[in-house]
């Protein structure tokens, strides 16, 4: 049976089902084609359930090492695992409801299945009409459209030679799904999911060795990120090697433990713990989805698009990690409205990816926006620098957590802010004034003039806009 939409979006991720409430709200008959679970990867193996593992672990590790420095008194704290596995699934099923319900309320049709672009056929004489292969084994659904979004995510990358069982070696998938928690975990990867995951599972008490290609952890963020991360993150007592090219044929399993090698600095070292976990990256999902029916270009394994996320075939879009740059969740989003957007004839400005914040969940937290130093310095900016602690901060001090800073990257000539960096308690809420800053094409001076509320935390910002030009108050 043929159905006929204005839009159907492959994809019922963040980026997917956005897209879809935005072109629903602007009249247009709207399908969802989704072969697993509204949410996709964010909700329900990515973003929403590492994060409320990372809170579990926060709490635990609080009430297990700091809560004494609070005056109370807490004996024989203990973690029972399995509740923290229920409250994740919880949250999810809830905000699984909700966006099922928000497909409800906008009066999309919604696919449950598997969906593969057809080429030009007696349906339409333009490619891209959806046959989905239903889940509950009703014949395919043809569904013909005027413009279809693809938004088929990514999915964790694999290390070249080494197999995941999601037993002894995990892909962050499987990691999310453990019953037990092991007594040791090497980590391959110190970027951003490594990072998370070394966190969480050293707060819960984990024995963590992170193994790092580069020659720094999270390598992407400014290099004073870098050396504060891994200096707080070591002093908890993670181990973090890097310049570490692991060799894959070395791998080894036993019954309970697992052993892999690494050449470092020229020489090979093993290293052995109970599980490893693999997170060197994601990889955009664009294979089985009938590309070859189309001209869609395909170049580095993700899809090419138009600043208008235009793919070669004109009435074809596509959004979100498949088309590779950031693979955020709310770049997914945004990309979503605007594609749809410009399907309905709304004429915007492209997206300025340099705007785009960027968030490390950790504990500590880390947040940026813009060029890092080291950018702007390679860019041919003049730059100077504020940079202004936390340990200055009296809600620091209240809440218990001191460390970290806040770094402004600003241009000498013309004093536009080029950059900021945050590290410390919090910084993924406080990284959105130095976004709408951006946005607005704000100086440090006019953050140093915004009057931030006594005692909190946002007074880091006016302080380190004031230390660009060396006038910091309270340092």
């Amino acid at each position: 049976m043929a159905r006929e939409y204005d839009v159907v979006i492959l994809g019922g991720g963040t980026g997917g089902y956005v897209a879809a409430i935005r072109a629903a709200q602007l009249g247009l008959k709207t399908a969802l084609v989704e072969k697993e679970k509204l949410g996709g990867t964010c909700l329900h193996k990515g973003c929403i359930p590492s994060k409320a593992l990372l809170k579990s672990a926060e709490v635990y590790d609080t009430a297990k090492n700091q809560a004494e420095q609070f005056g109370v008194n807490v004996k024989d704290v203990t973690l029972d695992f399995s509740r923290v596995q229920e409250r994740k699934s919880g949250i999810i099923k809830q905000l699984h409801n909700g966006v099922t319900a928000l497909m409800k309320k906008g009066k999309i049709d919604v696919f449950e299945g598997t969906g593969r672009m057809l080429g030009p056929s007696i349906f339409s004489p333009m490619p891209g009409t959806i046959s989905v292969e239903m889940n509950n084994g009703d014949e395919n659904e043809m569904l013909v459209l005027k413009n279809l979004i693809l938004a088929t995510g990514s999915r964790p990358r694999t290390l070249l030679g080494v197999d995941i069982d999601e037993e002894q070696i995990l892909s962050s998938d499987g990691a999310l799904s453990m019953e037990t928690l092991p007594t040791s975990m090497l980590i391959v990867g110190g970027g951003v999911i490594g990072i998370e995951w070394a966190s969480l599972l050293n707060d819960f008490g984990v024995e963590v060795t992170v193994l790092e290609y580069a020659d720094r952890i999270i390598p992407t963020e400014d290099e004073d990120i870098s050396k504060e991360m891994k200096k707080l993150l070591s002093k908890k007592g993670i181990t973090f090697v890097t310049g570490a090219k692991v060799i894959a044929d070395s791998l080894s399993k036993m019954r309970d433990s697992i052993t892999i090698s690494a050449e470092i600095n020229g020489e090979q070292k093993s290293f052995t713990a109970e599980k490893m976990l693999v997170s060197v990256g994601r990889e955009a999902n664009v294979e089985g989805i009938g590309i070859e029916n189309t001209e869609i270009e395909v170049k580095d394994s993700v899809i090419q698009v138009r600043p208008t996320f235009q793919t070669k075939e004109h009435h074809i879009y596509a959004i979100g990690d498949c088309i590779g740059g950031l693979q955020l969740a709310h770049v997914a989003s945004h990309e979503g409205i605007a594609a749809v957007e410009h399907i309905a004839g709304i004429q915007n400005e492209p997206i300025d990816y340099t705007k785009i914040s960027r968030c490390i969940y950790s504990s500590p937290e880390a947040s940026s926006v813009g060029l890092t130093e080291q950018q702007a310095k390679a860019q041919g900016f003049d730059v100077k620098v504020g940079k202004f602690p936390f340990m200055a901060i009296g809600k620091a001090l209240v809440n218990g957590n001191s460390d970290g800073f806040v770094k402004i990257v600003a241009d000498k000539e013309t004093d536009d802010i080029l950059g900021v960096h945050m590290i410390g308690s919090h910084v993924t809420d406080l990284i959105s004034e130095a976004g709408l800053a951006m946005v607005l094409d704000a100086t440090p001076w006019e953050i140093a003039t915004t009057i931030h509320p006594h005692p909190s935390l946002s007074e880091v910002m006016g302080e380190a806009a004031l230390a660009v030009e060396g006038i910091a108050i309270h340092m």
